[in-house]
């Protein structure tokens, strides 16, 4: 008995040491990862379309980066601003002062002479300005010099120290708009349909301010003049800086069209779609032919049995085709990130025709830690497996404080999907293990509770007798 009990331990126990990790079967597909350098350390890859599809948790946890031997490696799903965009680049310009245009004086009444180096970049100016008051006008236009930047200018940004001002408003107030106007030639000058204000104003110890001139769309121009709107608020600029349009911070989005299928809702038009993945649904698009104006409402649910929940309208979205050139409304941007299977647009008037649900989306980053072996592959989609925590965010933030926000993992691409458990990858699997497991603790402690009743179960010696033969014993021989 006591051999029978050490047997069901050490089944168990070999058991309990074969329980498997996570095995590749569990995920639907893989991708292989092509590094764009061996020693890189640290990588980020942007999810496609087809990993998107073959996602299943709500929660994104179950994709994993694996190294050549199959192990797991540290990894994690950032949002496409974390890893990817870093801080506008700037480049700075130089800026010369010129004297105000008279008042009821022509737009562009300067007399200009300027010494222009080889290529292109104003050396130095002189202005003057025709009238007799001329000497009088305040210095406070600014002519930037833009020649240096290679690429379109997407901001101005300015630095200034205040100004005396009058003793009715404090010494840090400033409240001040510009017209900004563009050249290529110091020339011809074009104003631009931009509006600038520079504000520095102070309350109750809180501050507002604003340095920065949006140019948009963004202009490659050779010089700029920033024409203040009054001249009763002097400002000392000691500093222009420009944003360039290669650092643009955000991506365009991508779109998953969608065609549903007309219900009835109460007596008015509804359409349901059904969206394939875990897409980070984030704007919204409704496509309809021919002329229409329409009042949606836009609902989204994860289980088709689960309530709907509002994420858009009511709105209204339009199209009108006139003289051959069509103009439309524009996408309608949802106030958070949904990943929902099931939508439904609702029509406030009857809909002639079926609408096609447009769902626009940003990618995201993997980014992932180089250990083990390479080559790296992405494997995805399961209804078993998840992902364990990594501590990745903290990472990139310290290397980015150490080496600079300029630093970034290393660019990583998608190779072609291949198959791997497929759609199995999507079925609770029963753990047969798991019960196997236990029917083999169940049959122990069986086992052992018999062998403690067949203990119970012998006689007890009478007092002062061992377990030597007794002659007086009946049958004793």
């Amino acid at each position: 008995m006591k051999r029978l009990a050490r047997i069901v331990c050490l089944q168990v126990a070999c058991l309990l040491l074969a329980a498997p990790a996570v095995a590749s079967e569990d995920f639907a597909q893989q991708w292989p990862l092509k590094l764009s350098r061996d020693d890189g350390g640290a990588y980020r890859v942007t999810l496609d379309a087809s990993v998107y599809r073959q996602l299943y948790t709500h929660d994104l946890r179950d994709f994993e980066v694996r190294n050549h031997d199959g192990a797991t490696v540290p990894s994690a799903l950032f949002a496409p601003e974390q890893p990817l965009v870093q801080a506008p680049a700037r480049i700075a310009l130089p800026w010369f002062r010129l004297p105000a245009t008279p008042a009821g004086g022509p737009a562009g009444g300067w007399e200009l002479t300027g010494t222009i180096d080889g290529e292109g970049r104003l050396r130095g100016v002189q202005a003057r300005v025709n009238g007799a008051a001329a000497d009088a006008l305040p210095q406070n236009v600014l002519l930037v010099d833009a020649s240096q930047a290679r690429e379109a200018i997407t901001a101005l940004e300015l630095q200034w120290q205040p100004a005396s001002t009058p003793a009715s408003a404090p010494a840090s107030a400033l409240d001040l708009g510009f017209r900004v106007e563009g050249s290529d030639d110091l020339d011809q000058w074009q104003p631009l349909p931009v509006r600038g204000r520079l504000v520095d104003l102070q309350r109750d110890g809180r501050r507002l301010l604003q340095r920065r001139i949006e140019l948009s769309p963004a202009r490659h121009v050779r010089y700029l003049r920033l024409t203040p709107d009054r001249s009763d608020q002097p400002i000392e600029i000691t500093a222009v800086s420009a944003e360039l349009a290669g650092s643009a911070v955000a991506s365009a989005p991508q779109w998953q069209p969608l065609r549903g299928r007309r219900i009835d809702q109460a007596g008015r038009d509804a359409f349901e779609f059904n969206l394939e993945g875990r897409f980070p649904v984030q704007q919204v698009d409704v496509e309809l032919p021919g002329n229409h104006a329409v009042e949606w409402r836009l609902e989204s649910r994860d289980d088709s049995g689960a309530p709907w929940q509002l994420r858009a309208g009511p709105w209204m979205a339009w199209q009108v085709d006139s003289a051959g050139r069509a103009s439309r409304s524009g996408a309608r941007v949802l106030d958070r990130v949904v990943r929902d299977r099931y939508w439904r647009l609702s029509a406030s008037t009857p809909v002639s025709g079926d609408p096609a649900l447009r769902l626009g989306y940003r990618p995201e980053v993997v980014v992932f830690l180089a250990q083990g072996p390479a080559p790296y592959s992405l494997v995805a989609g399961s209804a078993r497996a998840r992902r364990a925590d990594s501590p990745l965010s903290q990472l990139v933030d310290a290397m980015r404080e150490q080496r600079g926000d300029a630093w970034q993992p290393a660019p990583a691409s998608l190779g072609a999907a291949q198959a791997l458990a497929g759609d199995a990858a999507f079925t609770a699997r029963r753990d047969w293990t798991s019960w196997l497991l236990w029917s083999v603790l169940v049959l122990g402690a069986l086992v052992v509770s018999a062998f403690a009743l067949s203990l119970l179960r012998q006689p007890r010696p009478a007092a002062g007798q061992g377990a030597a033969h007794d002659p007086e014993t009946p049958g004793g021989a």
